[in-house]
């Protein structure tokens, strides 16, 4: 077996590693938009408030009462 293929497979299988560690998910408002995620937000029980990286990488933290269902894709 040659280098190339062993470096081929190396970076495949990272490839599905990575791409298995994320959960997009679409968190829907109350007022009908739709915010997709990176991952699964995390709620902060102290302040109430559900924090999360959009697919731009901008942070975003939403309240939980603004907030009508979150599903991941």
């Amino acid at each position: 077996m040659s280098k190339k293929y062993f470096t081929a497979l190396f970076a495949a299988a990272a490839l599905v590693a990575l791409a298995g560690c994320s959960s997009p998910t679409v968190i829907t408002l109350k007022d009908g938009t739709q915010l997709e995620t990176t991952s699964k937000p995390k709620f902060d029980d102290d302040s109430g408030f559900y924090e999360f990286k959009q697919l731009d990488g901008k942070p975003v933290r939403i309240n939980k009462d603004d907030i009508h269902t979150i599903k991941q894709m």
